[in-house]
């Protein structure tokens, strides 16, 4: 049966809202905090060392995020090119919304809490985690609609600054979670 693009395009705006929404109330179910346990919301923290971090609408690491919309639009794109943009968009944001749910599972907190500088971090709360899916599709849409200098060049740059600003990043998060060295991790709390 023939469906409109526009049909089409709502029917995946639509699951993808249901994906945040099941995620949030996954989180939830999970136990995370629906906002801050300080009892209010910024649109920013940059707190590192802080139990506000990850607690926010944004802080340091939601550029990551970003990036993983980026990352996720190159190789959905290289592997999966023959499938629609909404389609690809959904398995981005279906891919991202399980790390968020693996990120805030017992494991995977208490290894942040011994391998990174994120002492004590219990976890994302269900705010931050959707804002976190909501960069990601930012990133995603970004990837789409810019030449890919300009995607490299912004992931680089989001690199180097929040590398920069707090001693850490995508990069070096994904390094110390699987493979943490301890000169790296002097070298971040040494701020």
């Amino acid at each position: 049966m023939f469906q409109s693009p526009m049909l089409r395009g709502a029917a995946f705006f639509v699951s993808g809202l249901a994906i945040i929404a099941a995620t949030a109330l996954t989180l939830f179910w999970m136990g995370q905090e629906p906002i801050c346990k300080c009892g209010y919301v910024n649109l920013w923290d940059g707190g590192i060392v802080s139990a506000e971090n990850s607690q926010h609408f944004t802080d340091w690491y939601t550029p990551s995020h970003f990036i993983h919309g980026i990352l996720f639009y190159g190789v959905l794109a290289w592997l999966l090119g023959s499938l629609s943009f909404g389609a690809r968009l959904n398995i981005a944001l279906l891919m991202e919304a399980s790390w968020e749910i693996f990120e805030n599972s017992d494991f995977i907190i208490n290894r942040y809490r011994e391998a990174t500088i994120a002492l004590d971090y219990f976890g994302d709360s269900v705010l931050n985690s959707t804002s976190d899916l909501l960069f990601m599709v930012l990133g995603f849409l970004m990837a789409w609609r810019v030449p890919i200098w300009v995607s490299i060049f912004v992931v680089i740059a989001l690199e180097v600054i929040v590398g920069y600003f707090i001693r850490d990043n995508l990069i070096l998060n994904v390094v110390m979670l699987v493979y943490p060295m301890d000169f790296i991790k002097d070298w971040q709390l040494a701020r």
